[in-house]
């Protein structure tokens, strides 16, 4: 029973994270909040919806910078792949180098996201979230790829199971983080 109101705050984390993100400038504090909501879950802590709502307004100060260069970042490169896979010569090499690109952003902001509590900075949040990415984690950074490898390929198969896959990426955001912490607590 445990595993399946689990599966039910997932699906609420993903739907209010799915309408959150919507407006482009609250990204991160969405994801944010949802990693918190799942974290809270997980540690007997409260989930009500207006509990999520306070994280969300909580981690929103200083990320809209950031959440603005991601989605500019994100932009960028959907438009390269798009438009130079056929456009140009070389444009399948240059398509599969902006899909490792947007894959390695997205699992960056997804370990921010999942490491984010009250009063951090998000500069710092994002720059730590890289180094476990790349040098200190990659086993946890290529799990993260595998989610949203899942997600990626089940959204494909049937779109509105978006908004549930969603919140299980955060989970394996979350239980990412917490194996990362773990890890590090052994040595």
């Amino acid at each position: 029973m445990r595993r399946f109101v689990l599966f039910g705050e997932c699906l609420l984390a993903g739907l209010l994270t799915a309408v959150l993100a919507l407006p482009v400038v609250t990204l991160l504090p969405a994801l944010a909040a949802g990693c918190a909501h799942i974290r809270a879950h997980v540690d007997g802590e409260t989930t009500a919806v207006r509990a999520y709502f306070e994280r969300f307004r909580a981690a929103y100060p200083g990320s809209l910078p950031l959440s603005l260069a991601s989605a500019g970042g994100f932009a960028v490169l959907v438009v390269d792949a798009l438009l130079l896979r056929t456009a140009v010569p070389g444009g399948a090499f240059v398509a599969a180098f902006c899909g490792i690109a947007a894959t390695a952003l997205s699992v960056v902001l997804l370990r921010a996201a999942a490491t984010w509590s009250p009063g951090q900075p998000w500069r710092d949040l994002v720059r730590h979230a890289a180094v476990r990415a790349i040098a200190s984690d990659p086993s946890g950074s290529l799990l993260m790829v595998l989610a949203l490898a899942l997600l990626v390929l089940i959204t494909w198969q049937l779109l509105p199971l978006a908004v549930p896959m969603l919140g299980c990426v955060l989970m394996a955001a979350v239980a990412v983080e917490r194996r990362y912490a773990l890890i590090l607590a052994s040595r």
